[in-house]
């Protein structure tokens, strides 16, 4: 029986990474049933809007989703579509395996590291008050003069629930995937309150786990350093919003970039995969860019779906043909295209 999965195609580049990459699924003998949806730029100008309720619809029921990657203007236009589609399907969870391939330029070898970031607090929740608004100035004046007149605020909300569910997710990983240690990683010094409940909340998640998995804390700045001078000490990485997208790249850069980076967002009962890279609009159209961070998504996905041996034969395809460099994208130091590589990955899989 054919497993029924929402294909989001995203744009600029996502349409055709994404189709090379269902393309490679296929060729695992994986029966999919895609249901096509959008979201993105392109939508936006037929239907007003980036994120159209029959793609959220199409997720949630079908409880599984492919996401090509999606561009997200800085400082103005619509929020984030990745963050939107996070928040209002609950996906609390964002996984990013960082992992070394042979063949991948890297000052680092043998990286395995898991960052788990919670999805939907901190300042990412998207509560924002322009300056000289009522809401500005009301908390400004509930600050005592700790805040500047004419400040733009946003607040950082930070729940024992919220923290309870994503440290909670990142010791279930360690122990489904043989894992030892898991790592929470704030700024508790400084946030005494939002990061300081954080790890108050780690620490009784921690207790239940005593004698399966190790527990430890460090300082976002401290651990920066430690993860470019030491990464080998880590292992799993749980953190809140902000840092843990920040982290998630540092960790990405260990490994090559984020062209070799998958991710995944995981709710109670769904789950949607995505590269972590953009949509690089420059490049769309040009068959060019390097389709293996949404493929090694595609890989979670099909160990999320059970089929954990496809999963595993789809990772070692990649990883063939990267080390070989004989058909892989520029960043990769090769010259082919990414139907190409996805073709040369293909043939691995026959």
């Amino acid at each position: 029986m054919a497993h029924k999965v929402t294909l989001i195609p995203g744009d600029g580049t996502g349409p055709e990474i994404t189709e090379v990459t269902a393309k490679v699924v296929e060729a695992t003998g994986v029966k999919i049933d895609w249901e096509i949806a959008h979201a993105g730029v392109d939508i936006m100008e037929k239907e007003g809007t980036p994120l159209p309720q029959s793609t959220l619809d199409s997720i949630a029921k079908n409880k599984v989703a492919l996401k090509g990657p999606i561009t997200t203007p800085i400082g103005t236009g619509f929020r984030s579509v990745n963050v939107a589609i996070r928040k209002e399907l609950d996906l609390f969870s964002c996984l990013r395996p960082c992992k070394t391939y042979k063949g991948v330029k890297s000052k680092y070898e043998n990286i395995d590291l898991v960052v788990v970031r919670e999805n939907t607090e901190d300042l990412y929740a998207g509560v924002e008050y322009p300056e000289d608004s009522e809401e500005s100035k009301k908390i400004i004046e509930l600050s005592k003069n700790k805040i500047r007149e004419h400040s733009a605020i946003s607040i950082k909300p930070i729940s024992a629930f919220g923290t309870e569910r994503i440290v909670r997710f990142a010791f279930d990983y360690a122990v489904k995937h043989n894992r030892k240690k898991v790592t929470a990683v704030t700024k508790a010094n400084i946030m005494k309150c939002t990061d300081g409940l954080f790890y108050k909340t780690a620490r009784e998640v921690a207790k239940e786990f005593e004698g399966k998995i190790e527990y430890e804390e460090r300082l976002i700045d401290n651990m920066c350093m430690q993860l470019v001078q030491k990464p080998e000490l880590y292992d799993v990485i749980a953190l809140p919003n902000l840092y843990g997208d920040i982290l998630s790249d540092l960790c990405a850069g260990l490994v090559g970039g984020l062209g070799v980076a998958p991710g995944a967002n995981f709710g109670k009962d769904m789950a949607v995969f995505e590269a972590v890279h953009g949509s690089a609009p420059k490049y769309k159209g040009l068959n060019k860019v390097n389709p293996t961070a949404l493929i090694l998504s595609a890989k979670l996905m099909l160990d999320y779906l059970g089929e954990t041996a496809a999963a595993s034969r789809l990772e070692k395809a990649v990883s063939e043909v990267i080390a070989e460099k004989k058909q892989v994208t520029y960043d990769l130091g090769g010259t082919a295209g990414t139907k190409e590589m996805g073709n040369a990955i293909i043939g691995k899989l026959k």
